[in-house]
């Protein structure tokens, strides 16, 4: 496959998304998806992100299954189970310049909400949960961009950085099973797409595992402004109305 500038482009997103998801546990498709949309459109970049992150990361779901809590993974869960399909339609059926502009606009808000340091106290309810995870759903059926979501509401609640990591590694891992059906579902899996993933998987699988060694050598220790700057830096540089100048 020739190496055109977006092909590239996507390479990179690749590269950073990778390393940002074996790190911190999310922001791999805060990062992938904005760049391959603006590159290759929205309905390419989400199935491959899928494939590439649901199959590269089961060993960490499975590593992070004993320290999750599953009182809260499972109903946040169940909800995004049920919601993903509605986000996988609407990717299907969208048009792709508005999906962009939507998929950045959901980045630069949650991001927002996840930096803004709200808190609550104690463990959340299960109604909490489930309304947290039918929402991560449809963002993650519309772009795989569930984890702004996700890790706003753990984030925000007084859990360590270990079990946040690990509650949303196991959050993706059931709720990508949703994803899957509905994506095949829409006709969204194709050889081309098959072949970029090929293309992208070894970067990608690459950078997810120095990722996941920075954070077992450092903790987590100050990674939350480096995660945010790449996922803002991400998301405003690849809505389309920078693409006369960018692209």
């Amino acid at each position: 496959m020739e190496l055109t500038p977006a092909l590239l482009a996507a390479m990179v997103a690749a590269v950073v998304g990778g390393f940002l998801r074996g790190f911190a546990g999310f922001g791999g498709a805060l990062v992938f998806i904005p760049v391959v949309s603006a590159a290759l459109g929205p309905q390419y970049a989400a199935p491959i992100f899928l494939v590439m992150d649901y199959t590269l990361t089961v060993p960490m779901v499975v590593r992070s299954i004993r320290l999750c809590r599953w009182s809260t993974v499972l109903p946040a869960a169940l909800g995004g189970m049920a919601t993903a399909p509605v986000g996988a339609w609407l990717l299907a059926n969208g048009d792709p310049v508005t999906l962009r502009w939507i998929i950045c606009g959901i980045v630069i808000l949650l991001l927002a909400l996840i930096i803004s340091g709200w808190r609550y106290h104690g463990e959340p309810t299960t109604a909490a949960s489930v309304g947290a995870g039918g929402l991560a759903g449809i963002f993650g059926g519309i772009g795989q961009i569930s984890g702004p979501v996700a890790i706003a509401f753990w984030m925000s609640g007084p859990l360590p950085v270990a079990v946040i990591r690990a509650n949303i590694f196991c959050f993706f891992g059931v709720v990508s099973i949703s994803s899957f059906a509905a994506y095949y579902w829409n006709g969204l899996f194709t050889l081309e797409k098959l072949k970029l993933t090929l293309i992208l998987m070894p970067l990608y699988a690459t950078t997810l595992f120095i990722g996941g060694r920075v954070f077992g050598r450092t903790e987590g220790a100050n990674y939350r402004p480096v995660v945010y700057g790449l996922i803002a830096l991400a998301a405003v540089t690849s809505a389309p109305a920078l693409d006369g100048i960018l692209r």
